[in-house]
């Protein structure tokens, strides 16, 4: 079960990462040219939210089953448990937080310009956090 877990993380990293770009990347186009906030955008934002939140559940349940998850967990000194114990798991989760307040202020503002711009902090904060703590060596 272990492995079947961490290849479907690893697997739908991908395309959250590839929804969270993506919004991330309309909401700066949307900022810069001006354009009306339209229920196209609203659905590009909702698919990278709920595409981050998927990840995080997989992601919790792999930490759970994983031996380099909660075992590991205190093991300061070695880098790389450290980063599958606490900085991956940590960051993320501060990542979907704020990618989750941007989704949560949006639905209170009325001016395109200001949604846009929300989408652009916060959802581009939140693949930068996540983009930082990824664990590349064991992706490639």
């Amino acid at each position: 079960m272990y492995h079947f877990i961490q290849k479907l993380h690893s697997g739908w990293a991908y395309l959250a990462l590839l929804l969270l770009l993506f919004a991330v990347i309309n909401a700066i186009i949307g900022l810069t040219s001006k354009k009306e906030f339209t229920a196209k955008d609203r659905k590009i934002s909702l698919f990278a939210l709920i595409g981050t939140h998927t990840q995080l559940l997989i992601g919790l349940i792999l930490y759970f089953v994983s031996p380099l998850g909660k075992n590991a967990f205190g093991q300061m000194s070695n880098a790389a448990l450290r980063l599958t114990s606490l900085e991956h798991p940590l960051t993320n989760l501060i990542a979907i937080v704020l990618i989750t307040i941007g989704w949560s202020k949006h639905k209170k503002l009325i001016n395109s310009e200001t949604k846009h711009k929300t989408f652009v902090i916060y959802y581009g904060l939140g693949l930068i956090l996540i983009l930082s703590r990824i664990p590349w060596n064991l992706w490639f």
